[in-house]
């Protein structure tokens, strides 16, 4: 029973409110929470990670092993479906390639998460030697830059044409990424930033 209470306590209920990316603070009763999770043992430590992830994919937060890749998936669309001029965004079909979210009229999205200046790669590009024109494989990426512990630092929307221009050729991964720098940031739409 104890396990299960601190499951419930460990997952904060991701919320927005105007706009504003918050954790809700855990209720006083629960401040000994991290001393109980410290006296834990390392294999019951291991249980409860495994505990959580199923119970945060029971609740729609993460739908895939890729917890910070899902999380900023899931914080981006809930921003998006929560702030006012913003289309209401749904999550794409599991499976489809270079898209992560649908608006209603269309537009599709491929949304990175990181906690450095680095996205992830973009696979399904041609490589910088071909001659082939990209087809477009989405209208918008949403980049969900976190600081520690999950808390957004900012969100960054770039549109198709500012991706092709800010891409980055990652030869290790034989494929494109996107490093975050000042021209960047000058260049596209922070839709939320902490």
């Amino acid at each position: 029973m104890k396990k299960i209470l601190l499951i419930l306590f460990l997952i904060p209920t991701l919320t927005f409110s105007q706009s504003d990316i918050k954790i809700e603070k855990m209720k006083s009763k629960n401040h000994n929470l991290k001393k109980e999770i410290n006296n834990l043992e390392n294999l019951d430590l291991v249980e409860l990670y495994s505990d959580i992830l199923k119970v945060l994919k029971e609740r729609g937060v993460i739908r895939t092993k890729n917890l910070v890749g899902d999380i900023g998936e899931y914080l981006a669309i809930e921003h998006f479906n929560s702030s006012k001029g913003k289309s209401n965004l749904q999550f794409a079909p599991p499976g489809t390639k270079n898209i992560d979210a649908i608006s209603r009229n269309g537009d599709r999205y491929s949304i990175k998460s990181t906690t450095t200046n680095l996205t992830g790669v973009f696979y399904g590009l041609e490589n910088p030697e071909s001659i082939k024109k990209n087809t477009q494989k989405f209208e918008y990426l949403l980049i969900v830059k976190f600081k520690e512990n999950f808390v957004v630092d900012k969100i960054i929307q770039l549109d198709w044409f500012q991706f092709l221009k800010f891409k980055k050729w990652h030869s290790t991964m034989n494929a494109w990424n996107i490093y975050i720098g000042e021209e960047l940031l000058k260049d596209s739409e922070i839709i939320y930033e902490n």
